[in-house]
């Protein structure tokens, strides 16, 4: 199964850092993130992914290629003049990604075992799947209502009390999720996983490792510390 790897978004977050290189590209551990994320994910079986890229995108192709110093195939979708939403950036790509595939976060560091996530979602009967985390407040805010197995309540703008488990960051989709967008049409992945929330049609894997993330100053601070253990 192919991983969507959502890297075209701007990464305000991280400027100055950013205004001349995309985040995919931001050295952490002495090396580009990216090159950490598909170590990561080659360890854990995966050998194919398609990177969502807009800004900045061509950097990331001239240095990463077609993935083979890496062990994964590497392909390229780019957005074109407009920036399309993580959501439409999925759409744009369905050609590469196939009829089933991961989606994956550009900034997310996600040290999970994916094959038994992979046979959850084939064994669900539904076409999406997120994963998450409990997480009570700790590492950002949680924006999930999880309970007996089943993602009850999912939202990234109104949160609630009983809001303890966050988006892990890694779901998983079948392609015919996206039939009802429009091709080149920006939308963002929140909207299309709180449809498949109301109509009971997201399935719900519950994770115990923690996330990581470059996303912000602190993040990229905290993997930067986990790298670096690692390395010595």
């Amino acid at each position: 199964m192919p991983v969507a790897i959502l890297a075209g978004g701007l990464a305000t977050r991280l400027r100055p850092i950013t205004e001349k290189i995309p985040k995919s590209l931001v050295a952490v551990a002495g090396r580009p993130f990216l090159a950490h994320q598909l170590e990561l994910l080659h360890s854990h079986g995966l050998r194919r992914a398609v990177l969502c890229v807009g800004y900045l995108g061509e950097m990331i192709q001239h240095d990463f290629g077609d993935g083979s110093a890496f062990g994964v195939r590497l392909e390229y979708s780019f957005d074109g003049p407009k920036l399309l939403g993580t959501g439409g950036a999925i759409k744009h790509a369905l050609s590469l990604l196939g009829d089933d595939f991961f989606v994956l976060y550009g900034d997310s560091y996600l040290p999970v075992d994916y094959a038994p996530i992979a046979d959850f979602f084939r064994h669900s009967g539904k076409p999406g799947c997120m994963t998450v985390y409990r997480n009570e407040g700790r590492y950002d805010t949680s924006n999930v209502v999880f309970r007996d197995g089943e993602i009850v309540d999912y939202d990234k703008k109104h949160r609630r009390q009983e809001m303890q488990h966050i988006d892990y960051g890694l779901s998983l989709f079948k392609a015919t999720v996206f039939d009802s967008y429009a091709p080149d049409q920006p939308f963002d992945l929140a909207e299309v996983m709180g449809k498949l929330v109301h109509d009971k049609q997201l399935a719900g894997y519950e994770v115990r490792e923690r996330f990581y993330e470059m996303g912000s100053p602190a993040g990229l601070a905290e993997l930067e510390s986990l790298l670096q253990s690692k390395s010595t």
